[in-house]
């Protein structure tokens, strides 16, 4: 597949969007790696609600999963501590469209400079 190279964006506009989102990363608040969810669980007793017809899930339980040197670790939280935490993990996910979009600047920025090596 060839790429199409699309029309130069300005040098100074890159530059201007780059101070925008350098600012903005400056401006969040801590990030906090991990997902927050809320899961409805069927328990062992055949006799449960759980398991009528519909079924009728026990729940909601909440909980924080996030990787801690390269393994999976859940946390089941309240929903005041979810609260809590949601605000920080929103920041997390804020930060990282902001490294992506960091990061297809610089790419155009080499793609549209004949003076460096092309991707």
């Amino acid at each position: 597949m060839t790429r199409t190279r699309s029309a130069p964006v300005g040098t100074a506009a890159i530059d201007r969007r780059r101070a925008k989102i350098t600012a903005e990363i400056a401006a969040l608040g801590p990030p906090l790696p991990g997902s927050l969810v809320a899961r409805q669980t069927r328990c062992g007793n055949p006799g449960c609600r759980c398991h009528a017809d519909p079924p009728q899930l026990h729940g909601p339980y909440l909980s924080w999963t996030r990787k801690v040197a390269n393994k999976t670790v859940t946390r089941t939280l309240t929903q005041d501590q979810a609260d809590q935490l949601q605000p920080l993990l929103d920041n997390a996910r804020r930060l990282r469209e902001l490294i992506t979009e960091l990061e297809a600047l610089a790419l155009h920025h080499v793609e549209h400079n004949p003076a460096l090596p092309q991707p």
